[in-house]
């Protein structure tokens, strides 16, 4: 069949592209940048990629008419603008619009467990999206979760943040609030066994994990799956404001997730009818074993996909491919070359750059400008990155977004996230037997060329250091 999958690129998509090819299907990724978007290989035939924004009408024509059903993945936890409900709307009047114009017989769509009497913008903007896509000629399958669990989601993450790094935490009582956790791997199974199944159209299913727990719990059960002893004191005075600060200091999220998440904690997301189990033969794996599937993942550095490399875990706006072109008008460069004598040592250095191994000189330094970026409400350096040797257009890496990565012609362009009075571009490339590093900076007035004489001393050996490593 020939299947629509919108949010390709985003966290449940990259994983449930796979599958699907697997499974037979031709599959038609809806992207906003072709850009941010890697296929591998082996699934080259069976994949085609079309640029669609469903906030531009005049985008939806790429959409094929011969489809035959379609997942609605487009999700914003947070958005840039404080309107985001009212974009996810019209978003989801257009997404109609255009598939009721289609082949299409059924429209697949990812929500959010919306049970509770008061629910937060976020919940409420999910409901309101289900009711719109419920106006369709297609036949709708709605499928609600509450937390995802699995290597690389927001709420694995800063669970892991939090227990990593914190022996004593004190937390907002919102930590005491109930919900049912599931697992990726089961998400992916619901996501695909619906898929032109009669029995789930025109329905709606709450779909959850076996437990019921606490945030609190949830947190303890990770301490105790990586072995550490935690202890978790709850506090009713901390504010909104305040327990989103907390989350965004202590965790790599970035304070807009961080603000979605707390109005959206205080939220109940519990199963109310779990009939969808029976009628798919699906048994949800508890959270214990959904924990460590995630722990082997990452021990094996195998992470699928991770909410970081989504656009909202940083400051960039617009799309990949504006940025490619590094500037040289106006700009502040920092050119460096040198020899090599092993391309594929060189190679492998580069593309290991960031995250766990660092940025081989002046680590600290890197570290305190990530520091002082987090001050500032900036990105910081926590994200890390997905894959310790692997990366593509569009992944974070720390606070900086991959823009371009070909490992055959030897060049990786990086575009910085942080709070600067400018913009910043980091670029290697390899040509012939010769390394070429440049950082360039384009000020923005008067205080971008005084940021720029202010670092600039600490190029001298920071760039220096970072190249000699990179060839030996």
């Amino acid at each position: 069949m020939q299947i629509l999958l919108t949010g390709a690129t985003g966290y449940v998509g990259k994983r449930l592209l796979p599958i699907l090819v697997e499974q037979g299907h031709d599959v038609i990724c809806c992207v906003r940048d072709k850009q941010r978007f890697f296929c591998p290989k082996e699934f080259e035939k069976k994949v085609k990629v079309i640029e669609v924004d469903f906030l531009k009408k005049e985008t939806l024509g790429n959409i094929p008419k011969d489809i035959d059903a379609a997942y609605y993945l487009i999700h914003s936890m947070s958005g840039s603008a404080s309107n985001y409900d009212e974009l996810e709307h019209l978003s989801a009047e257009n997404f109609v619009d255009r598939i009721n114009q289609t082949n299409a017989k059924q429209v697949i769509y990812l929500s959010g467990i919306v049970n509770d009497q008061s629910l937060s913008k976020h919940l409420s903007s999910r409901k309101a999206v289900e009711a719109v896509l419920n106006t369709g000629t297609f036949a709708t399958t709605t499928l609600r979760a509450g937390i995802i669990v699995g290597s690389g989601s927001a709420s694995f993450e800063i669970i892991r943040d939090l227990v990593q790094k914190l022996p004593i935490m004190v937390t907002p009582k919102w930590l005491n609030t109930k919900c049912q956790p599931i697992a990726i791997t089961d998400v992916l199974n619901f996501l695909t066994k619906s898929l032109f199944n009669p029995l789930t159209y025109n329905q709606s299913f709450d779909i959850g994990g076996p437990d019921i727990l606490t945030y609190k719990e949830m947190l303890l059960g990770f301490a105790k799956a990586i072995h550490l002893k935690r202890y978790i004191y709850t506090v009713p005075v901390m504010t909104p404001k305040l327990s989103s600060y907390w989350l965004y200091f202590v965790t790599s999220t970035s304070y807009k997730l961080a603000s979605a998440l707390v109005s959206s904690m205080k939220v109940e997301v519990i199963c109310r009818d779990n009939s969808i189990n029976s009628i798919l033969n699906i048994t949800p794996m508890p959270y214990e074993l959904s924990l460590s599937k995630a722990l082997v993942k990452i021990d094996n550095d195998t992470i699928a996909s991770s909410w970081k490399d989504a656009m909202i875990s940083g400051q960039f706006v617009g799309n990949v491919s504006d940025y490619l072109k590094v500037p040289k008008k106006d700009c502040f460069i920092d050119r460096r070359k040198r020899e090599i004598q092993d391309r594929a040592f060189t190679i492998n250095q580069i593309w290991s750059i960031g995250g766990e191994t660092g940025w081989y000189y002046g680590d600290w330094l890197w570290d305190l400008r990530g520091f002082i970026d987090k001050l500032f409400g900036g990105v910081g350096s926590r994200r890390g990155r997905t894959n310790k040797h692997d990366i593509h257009a569009g992944d974070a890496l720390d606070f900086w977004r991959v823009l371009y990565a070909d490992k055959i012609e030897g060049k990786l362009i990086l575009y910085a996230e942080m709070k600067l009075p400018g913009e910043a571009w980091l670029e290697f490339k390899i040509i012939n037997n010769t390394l070429y590093q440049s950082a360039t900076f384009k000020p923005a007035g008067i205080w971008g060329k005084l940021y720029w004489y202010s670092v600039l001393p600490f190029h001298g050996f920071i760039f220096k250091g970072m190249l000699n490593k990179l060839i030996q």
